[in-house]
């Protein structure tokens, strides 16, 4: 039987906890993500294969990951490209962004997201 990759039963619990804990940033962008406004359905606390990734659109396997200052240092740097090789060699796109983009130009990553959806 093969394994399930997308939505694993083993991770419902965490992504169920993890939408009830969304950071200030995950909130601000999912208002902008939510209900198509984009054109597109996304979902949020979404796993693919044996990671959470914040946000994912099906129809374009594009994900969206918003990074906060821990994201820099060298272990996570790390686990970030390994996470996005995983998901590179499921033909799906990730674009990463800073939280203080969102807090600073919700308008330039809502573009930058907009472009990798055409």
């Amino acid at each position: 039987m093969q394994q399930r990759i997308f939505n694993s039963k083993n991770l419902l619990e965490k992504r169920k906890r993890l939408r009830h804990n969304l950071t200030p940033q995950e909130i601000i962008l999912w208002s902008r993500l939510k209900r198509e406004q984009l054109g597109c359905k996304f979902r949020r606390q979404h796993s693919i294969g044996n990671y959470i990734v914040d946000f994912y659109c099906p129809k374009k396997k594009l994900i969206v990951e918003l990074d906060g200052c821990q994201h820099k240092r060298e272990k996570d740097t790390k686990y970030d490209t390994k996470r996005t090789a995983y998901f590179e060699s499921l033909d799906i796109c990730v674009l990463r962004f800073w939280n203080n983009e969102v807090n600073e130009n919700l308008d330039g990553v809502i573009l930058k997201i907009e472009e990798n959806l055409k």
